[in-house]
């Protein structure tokens, strides 16, 4: 008796998928035809474009989020998205010239409201319980600072130096009074150097604000040492 041969179940269609496809695609159109490029904020475009490029500097780069629109308010003519669209280039060579030292976490870059910030970490650049800096360390990072200062997209703006510290009290030995002192000495020494590298001191203002504006909880010794720092301030037009 012959054995009646298997039949090879049958292949499922795939012309569901030419649908699926369309879908996606009638989706993805829909949702550049939205996209206005003249809301976004250039400052956190310029740190989303440089984590996707192949020069992406890695960490210490974050992108703080956008102010609430006030009711009434156009979106394009909010002041968040005018200080985005003036500070956006000076944050793409921000990035490009400090990667090094971003990748080393020296040095972190971000922008908030007073305008572009890039954070000096303390532990770094200065000894412990010092105001003075470590120049052997610091010497490649003012240089490129002072060339920064110099580049035509910060041509013409302001900036400041500030020093800030944990909630440690300063030790008794300590030649300062307080961290009030300490900061705004440390920002001072900053801004010195600076000037032997050839950066105008008049475009400057330094100060020290203790305790007083951290960025994380002082609870941890990880959170004194992000506290522990110096912020050079690309300054917003408001913030003269």
């Amino acid at each position: 008796m012959a054995k009646r041969e298997k039949k090879e179940p049958a292949k499922p269609s795939t012309a569901w998928m030419g649908t699926y496809g369309d879908m996606i695609t009638l989706m993805l159109c829909f949702f550049v035809m939205l996209y206005d490029p003249s809301e976004s904020d250039a400052v956190q475009m310029a740190a989303l474009q440089a984590s996707l490029s192949n020069n992406n500097p890695g960490g210490g780069i974050s992108v703080s989020p956008g102010s609430l629109a006030n009711l009434g308010n156009v979106v394009s003519s909010l002041p968040s998205i005018e200080k985005g669209r003036a500070l956006g280039p000076a944050m793409k060579k921000a990035i490009s010239s400090f990667a090094p030292e971003v990748k080393s976490n020296k040095i972190t870059i971000t922008s908030d409201e007073r305008g572009l910030v890039i954070s000096l970490a303390s532990d770094t650049f200065f000894e412990e319980g010092s105001a003075e800096l470590n120049i052997e360390e610091a010497r490649g990072t003012l240089i490129n600072l002072a060339k920064f200062f110099a580049s035509p997209e910060v041509a013409g703006r302001r900036w400041r130096i500030e020093g800030h510290t944990d909630n440690r009290p300063v030790p008794a030995s300590s030649i300062y009074p307080s961290n009030w002192e300490f900061s705004a000495a440390r920002a001072a020494n900053v801004l010195h150097y600076l000037a032997d590298f050839g950066v105008d001191e008049q475009q400057f203002s330094i100060a020290g604000y203790a305790d007083t504006r951290p960025k994380l909880s002082n609870d941890t010794a990880e959170g004194r040492a992000y506290n522990r720092r110096v912020d050079v301030i690309v300054l917003d037009d408001g913030h003269f």
